[in-house]
């Protein structure tokens, strides 16, 4: 049975990189690819319209790399898609991990899928990642990838007005889902060098001191609700 699934790439200022990702994408059977451009001004969306199959979304302004993201998980909820895959659009992903991260998908029954290259990032990188594993709780090796696998229920989930409140791909994607009871795995693959451009995340000690702070108050709040409905959980089972 065939299903409705697409590939989504958020791109902000990507004009180098995008032309050769949806080269490569094209090569994939079954997949719609959408690009939604986050408000680009080296005109990335330009090189995206040279493909007449790929959805371009343009947003009017930059949103950040999660809003982006949603935007385009929003428009395969709204037109039925079964499954979605997040891309990122500087080279770091490599097509040929999305078959086997579906197939990891239909033989673990998860909801998501998130491709691990743990190999990679700095160690500021490896340092955010352990310290948000133990606020959190999430048993997920890499934390900050961005190349995963959406199930219907996921893309459900990550299309309400409350995931929009999020700021990141990463932590507060995953405590969402959680706290909506979805299952999600991962699977190692390959990841290149990034081609071009810099990391949202990384890229400023600035920028790195408010992405931890900001995820640290997350996880904790999360941890607090989770703690409290346990608690009154036992007291409805004590009654």
């Amino acid at each position: 049975m065939t299903i409705k699934q697409a590939i989504v790439v958020p791109a902000y200022n990507e004009s180098k990189t995008v032309a050769k990702i949806l080269r490569s994408l094209q090569n994939l059977n079954g997949f719609d690819i959408i690009v939604v451009d986050d408000g680009s001004t080296d005109g990335t969306a330009e090189e995206v319209r040279k493909f007449a199959n790929v959805i371009l979304l343009s947003l009017a302004t930059n949103l950040g790399a999660w809003k982006a993201m949603q935007t385009g998980i929003r428009y395969c909820y709204i037109n039925g898609y079964e499954r979605v895959i997040t891309f990122d659009a500087d080279g770091q992903h490599l097509p040929d991990a999305i078959e086997p991260m579906i197939e990891y998908q239909n033989i673990q029954g998860c909801d998501v899928v998130i491709g691990s290259c743990t190999q990679r990032g700095s160690i500021a990188r490896h340092i955010a990642w352990r310290l948000f594993r133990v606020l959190s709780g999430i048993k997920v090796f890499d934390i900050t990838s961005g190349l995963r696998v959406y199930n219907r229920a996921a893309i459900s989930v990550l299309s309400t007005r409350e995931a929009t409140m999020l700021e990141y791909q990463d932590v507060g994607v995953l405590l969402m889902l959680k706290s909506f009871g979805l299952k999600f795995s991962e699977l190692q693959v390959t990841m290149n060098p990034r081609e071009d451009g810099i990391s949202r995340i990384f890229h400023s000690w600035w920028a790195v001191a408010y992405y931890m702070a900001h995820t640290s108050l997350l996880c904790i709040s999360k941890a607090k609700k989770s703690n409290e409905l346990q608690y009154q959980s036992s007291l409805s089972q004590t009654d």
